[in-house]
């Protein structure tokens, strides 16, 4: 899909998303915002943190319900991923401290055990048929109790001990181009993953063969079928590609950018797997737009570290709902969004 298409195919979205901009705009003009002390290099790179979980997530998901099965359960998935990488690490360094190995241990058991836990989502949805709006929401349950008891059995609470992040990925070179090396190339390597993953999703979707099967599967499925294509294999991969992503997404959360897990409440994944399907929503189902969206939630999430900078005194509680105002906002501004046709609708093959 070429930049022109996709500006034909969402002027309603791109043309709110102006008007968006002009209002801020003229609020930042009527209440004297210092828009350049908040639009800085580090308010950047905040957000692009913010954005990695969601986007992980989000790309995963859109790719699940390009094939036809609406992955509802991210949210559930993040936490699984935020403990198994939790408690992966702090398992890994025994009675030491955790190294930056231990670390990525945890990554790689937040994707092995997502992976698996979406083979069996996968398993029970495309060849068992459940429901899948049912099964996503078990999912998502699942993870709100499953996640704070075994972290009570690990660790005697809710929440894990303080763990140490992973370092930044520090190129010298690269990281002296200006705003770009430092947003890029003086980061959290997971940061960087995720904007390389990005291109990656976008190509593989538009201009691969696979890509091709996955939009023929959520879209016309007979016709994939009779081209001799296993159009459950293709579901399969997806979905279960969508559980490998939110479980790195909650990696991120809890040791990529955050010191553990956090079991209190809804767990420190706090909505963003929610968050996710509306970002690939508003991006119209295009990994690049997804990412975009999802940068818009890191952004108003990171206002509040912002504005404490500036000196623009606004109790917490208010600026901690930005995100889910920008979400109702994009809601409101998304218009028409169409889904792939075959969504939800278990196919037989026709052997």
């Amino acid at each position: 899909m070429s930049v022109a298409d996709y500006a034909a195919r969402n002027r309603l979205r791109i043309g709110g998303t102006a008007i968006a901009l002009v209002l801020l705009a003229v609020l930042a003009a009527l209440f004297d915002l210092p828009v350049a002390d908040l639009l800085t290099v580090g308010m950047a790179e905040r957000a692009l943190r913010a954005a990695t979980p969601i986007a992980l997530a989000a790309i995963g998901g859109l790719y699940a319900e390009k094939s036809g099965v609406f992955n509802i359960g991210l949210e559930g998935f993040m936490i699984f991923g935020a403990l198994a990488a939790a408690g992966a690490a702090w398992l890994s360094a025994g009675s030491g401290s955790v190294t930056q190995a231990d670390l990525w241990v945890g990554v790689l058991a937040a994707v092995a055990v997502c992976t698996l836990l979406t083979a069996m989502f996968a398993v029970l949805t495309i060849r068992y048929e459940a429901d899948q709006i049912v099964a996503g929401l078990a999912v998502w349950f699942l993870g709100l109790g499953f996640g704070p008891f075994t972290a009570t059995v690990i660790w005697g609470g809710v929440s894990s001990p303080s763990l140490p992040n992973i370092d930044n990925l520090t190129v010298p070179v690269l990281a002296e181009i200006p705003v770009l090396g430092r947003l890029l190339f003086d980061a959290s390597p997971l940061v960087l993953f995720t904007v390389l993953l990005t291109g990656v999703a976008w190509v593989v979707l538009y201009r691969t063969r696979y890509g091709y099967w996955v939009q023929a599967a959520g879209e016309n499925p007979e016709a994939l079928d009779t081209a001799g294509v296993d159009v459950n294999r293709v579901r399969y991969a997806a979905v279960v590609f969508s559980g490998a992503m939110a479980g790195l997404g909650g990696a991120v959360l809890s040791i990529g950018i955050g010191s553990g897990f956090t079991g209190t409440g809804v767990t420190m994944v706090d909505g963003r797997g929610w968050i996710a399907i509306v970002a690939y929503l508003f991006g119209n189902y295009n990994p690049l737009g997804a990412f975009g969206a999802s940068l818009l939630f890191g952004a108003t999430d990171m206002l509040q570290v912002q504005f404490q900078t500036v000196g623009i005194s606004l109790p917490g509680s208010i600026v901690g709902l930005f995100p889910y105002v920008a979400v109702l906002v994009v809601l409101t501004l998304v218009g028409y969004t169409r889904v792939p046709s075959a969504v939800g609708e278990p196919y037989d093959t026709e052997e």
